[in-house]
């Protein structure tokens, strides 16, 4: 039997990669936080460890397609707080050129944007938290969410050298953030007639646009507490973008369907036509042969009923993979699904090598993206792939490819 293993200690000279492909840890790429470059001497001690998170650009770009087509004659603002849902602003910034403005909560990511020359829309999807923001905001061009009482008061009083563009938010049933419905007709007078406000926009988030019906009841909120306001309209994350056509709005915000993770329970990333932006790698590291009756792992929560072998994974949970995965849980493995097998450490994880017997030292491991949707492995943790993209660690590597997928030599 062939074995699928190559040299995980020689991965960097095993690799094969497509034209514009780079190599960086997470700290030379995350200016955005005001972060400087990694030294070459700790670059070098992180491509000893196999662990690995891809970032295929070309894919968000495709992601970023299909909003369009399912938003049509809209104005798209890609959301990429969290930077970027863990992927790294500035490291995907040049695949979102086709957006027509970003939208994030850190005032210091958009001000880094902007001192990166990045000249389109960027709203403050929480506004602003301090009075004392406000003239930063406005000498950066930054558009801002309007959601309580005292921010408009704020606006009421600051001298500002040029006005804010204002997105008024709305609560229609999320009941997180926005004006009450009754509240909206004098919000929007009052800030209407403030000098600090450039332009206004209206709109809401939705609680639960992922389900058959549940966009329903706050879509008729919305619309009855905007009713007789001229005003640009913006309602649809990635649900909503994706159900556009009974959500409708001038301004769509696509989130998670951009990073190629569904926004739906039950109709996959594939259904929908999205592709995975991150895949998390890694290799086998070492091999256990364990009998029946045996334990793995702390705890002993996984015991064997049956003679197999055990693969050892460089990815634990100081590399942002959930500690609380269960028994079970999926992970490639020589392109074959396999399941966890014991808790997961700060440093390793362990899998059932039954159902890939080629498997060796140095054989490929998928933890989730091509190959393995990360809802996959969310769904059997108990949590969203939201969770697990913004949860990759600090010290994992990061490699970013301009176009298709990076070929590793078996």
């Amino acid at each position: 039997m062939r074995s699928c293993m190559y040299n995980n200690w020689a991965i960097s000279r095993r690799m094969r990669l497509a034209p514009y492909t780079t190599f960086s840890t997470p700290d030379q790429t995350r200016s955005a936080r005001g972060e400087s470059p990694a030294r070459e001497a700790r670059i070098s001690a992180a491509m000893s460890r196999p662990l690995v998170a891809q970032i295929n650009l070309s894919a968000l770009r495709a992601n970023l397609r299909k909003a369009r087509e399912r938003a049509p004659g809209t104005q798209v603002l890609a959301v990429v707080k969290a930077d970027a849902y863990g992927h790294g602003l500035t490291r995907v910034l040049p695949a979102l050129s086709e957006a027509d403005g970003l939208a994030l909560l850190e005032l210091d990511a958009a001000i880094a944007l902007r001192e990166r020359h990045y000249a389109r829309r960027v709203l403050l999807l929480e506004g602003f938290f301090s009075a004392d923001e406000l003239p930063e905001i406005a000498a950066r061009r930054l558009a801002v969410v309007v959601h309580h009482e005292e921010q408009v008061r704020m606006l009421e009083t600051a001298q500002l050298a040029r006005p804010i563009e204002v997105f008024v938010k709305i609560n229609t049933g999320m009941n997180r953030l926005g004006f009450s419905t009754a509240a909206v007709h004098d919000i929007v007078e009052r800030l209407s007639r403030t000098s600090s406000v450039a332009v206004l926009r209206l709109m809401t988030h939705l609680a639960r646009a992922d389900e058959e019906e549940g966009a329903h009841e706050q879509l008729e909120r919305f619309e009855d507490a905007c009713q007789g306001l001229p005003y640009p309209r913006s309602i649809a994350n990635s649900a909503g973008v994706l159900r556009y056509a009974e959500v409708g709005g001038e301004y769509v915000r696509p989130g998670i369907m951009l990073y190629g993770s569904s926004p739906f329970p039950y109709d996959t990333a594939d259904m929908l036509g999205l592709v995975p932006v991150m895949t998390l790698k890694s290799a086998i590291v070492a091999i256990q042969d364990i009998k029946p009756n045996d334990s793995v792992g702390y705890g002993g929560t996984y015991t064997a009923s049956r003679a197999h072998r055990v693969g050892v994974i460089a990815c634990g949970y100081a590399d942002g993979y959930p500690r609380h995965a269960p028994n079970g849980t999926p992970v490639l493995v020589c392109g074959k699904k396999v399941r966890t097998a014991g808790r997961v450490s700060m440093d390793m994880m362990t899998v059932d090598l039954g159902d890939a017997p080629e498997a060796g030292v140095g054989s490929p491991v998928v933890l989730w993206g091509e190959g393995l949707p990360v809802d996959d492995v969310a769904a059997a943790a108990s949590t969203v792939g939201y969770q697990l993209l913004c949860a990759v660690s600090r010290r994992v590597r990061f490699l970013t490819t301009e176009i298709g997928r990076v070929d590793i030599e078996l």
